[in-house]
C-alpha cells in the first residue's frame, strides 16, 4: 500500500469536540428495540435541519427514519420524530432471516437538485449498496442496488463483492479520464466466503491487503442529467485509501459526504481495531474510531494528508456500552449558524453530536 504523509490528530487542521447525545430509543417503541444509529442528514424545505436515523427493530431489522434536529441557542440537543421513510419492502432488501435498509449517507447534490442517499440493502446474499432519491427528505424514489462497470486493469468484477460506507460528493469534479463527474465513495469486501463458501478472498490485482479499505468511482454528470437512473452505474475505480495506523488495523470506511474546504476536501472515516469474525455479524469485540483524511480537490483520488491517531474515539458511557460496544461512527454533517456539528453512532444504539472545529 502506498503511504501517505500523516499528522497525529491534535495537529490535524480540523478538530472534533463531543457535545452529547442527541437522540435515543423511545421507550416503547418497537421499531427502536434495538437502538437507533448511524444518520444521514439534509436541510428540508422548510430550512430546517433533519436526521434519517436507521431505527432497528426486534431481529435487527432496520428502517430509515425522519427527525427535525432541535437546537438550544443553535446548538443541536435533541430531536423530534417525524415519520419513517424507508422500510425494507423490496425482495432485494430481505432475506430469509434477515431484512434491512441500513446506515444511509444523504449528499445534496445541487447540479441536480436532489438528496442522494447511499444505503445497505441488506437482502437475501447479504449487504449490497443501493440508492434512493428525494427532493424533500420525506419522500424517496428507488433506483435500486448499484452497478459497478468492469475495469479490465483491475481483473476484477466488482459486482461480485458486497459493498458498504458509500457516499456520494456534494458536487462534480473531474474524473480521472477528464470527464466532468458525481464521485462516490465505498468500500468492496473481498471475502466472497460470506455467500460461497470455500471461494475465500479475491481482491484485484495489484491489491494484495484483503482488509477492507476506501474506494473511489466515478459517474458521468452529463449520464446522469439524460437518465437519472445513471447514479446506480459507477465507473473509473480506484483503490483511495486503506488500513494504516494503530486505530484503522482491522478495517476502515467513509463516513459523511466530503466537505469542501481551503486544503482540498475533508473526509471524516472511521477505524476499526479488534478481530472480524465475520463481515455480517454484529461485532462485539471491536473498537470503532473517527479519524480524518484531506483529498486533493482537483484529483479526489489523490490523499494529501490522514491522521495518525483518532480525532473521536469511545470514551464515554453512551460510546461504550450498547448493542456493539465501543463505536464511534460518523455518518453525517450539517451546518448550523456558521458552526458545522457531526452526528455520528454511538455503540450502535444512540446518536452523538460534535461539533467540528477549525474552519475559518
Amino acid at each position: 500500500m502506498t503511504e501517505n504523509p500523516s499528522v497525529k490528530a491534535q495537529d490535524f487542521p480540523y478538530q472534533l469536540t463531543r457535545l452529547g447525545v442527541i437522540m435515543t430509543p423511545e421507550p416503547g417503541n418497537p421499531l427502536e428495540t434495538e437502538g437507533v444509529l448511524n444518520p444521514g442528514s439534509g436541510r428540508g424545505p422548510d430550512g430546517e435541519v433533519y436526521l434519517l436515523p436507521r431505527l432497528v427493530a426486534a431481529g435487527n431489522v432496520s428502517r430509515i427514519g425522519l427527525a427535525k434536529v432541535v437546537t438550544v441557542d443553535g446548538v443541536p440537543t435533541s430531536v423530534q420524530r417525524e415519520a419513517v421513510v424507508l422500510e425494507p419492502d423490496r425482495s432485494w432488501e430481505r432475506g430469509a432471516a434477515n431484512a434491512g435498509v441500513e446506515d444511509p449517507r444523504t449528499t445534496w447534490i445541487e447540479a441536480l437538485g436532489l438528496h442522494v442517499m447511499t444505503y445497505v440493502a441488506f437482502g437475501p446474499l447479504g449487504p449490497r449498496t443501493a440508492i434512493a432519491t428525494s427532493t424533500d427528505l420525506r419522500t424517496w424514489t428507488r433506483l435500486g442496488p448499484v452497478l459497478f462497470g468492469y475495469d479490465d486493469d483491475l481483473d476484477c468484477d466488482l459486482n461480485l463483492f458486497h459493498n458498504k460506507d458509500t457516499v456520494f460528493f456534494p458536487e462534480p469534479v473531474t474524473a480521472p479520464d477528464g470527464t466532468p463527474s458525481l464521485a462516490v465513495l465505498h468500500r468492496p469486501m473481498w471475502d466472497l466466503g460470506e455467500t460461497r463458501p470455500g471461494e475465500g478472498d479475491r481482491p484485484p490485482a495489484g491489491i494484495p491487503d484483503t482488509r477492507h479499505s476506501i474506494w473511489i468511482s466515478f459517474v458521468p454528470l452529463a449520464a446522469v442529467q439524460e437518465d437519472l437512473g445513471a447514479l446506480a452505474f459507477w465507473r473509473q475505480h480506484r483503490f483511495l485509501a486503506g488500513p494504516q495506523f494503530d486505530f484503522e488495523e482491522l478495517k476502515i470506511g467513509g463516513g459523511p459526504a466530503p466537505l469542501r474546504v481551503p486544503e482540498g476536501w475533508l473526509l471524516i472515516h472511521h477505524g476499526v481495531t479488534g478481530e472480524l469474525v465475520r463481515a455480517f455479524q454484529q461485532q462485539q469485540n471491536v473498537n470503532y474510531a473517527a479519524g480524518a483524511i484531506i483529498l486533493d480537490a482537483e484529483r479526489p483520488w489523490r490523499v494529501l494528508t490522514r491522521t495518525s491517531t483518532p480525532l473521536l474515539e469511545p470514551v464515554t458511557e453512551e460510546e461504550r456500552s450498547g448493542i456493539v460496544p465501543n463505536v464511534v461512527f460518523p455518518t453525517a454533517i450539517e451546518e448550523i449558524d456558521g458552526v458545522h456539528y457531526l452526528f455520528y453512532g454511538m455503540a450502535d444504539s444512540k446518536i452523538g453530536v460534535a461539533r467540528i472545529d477549525g474552519f475559518s
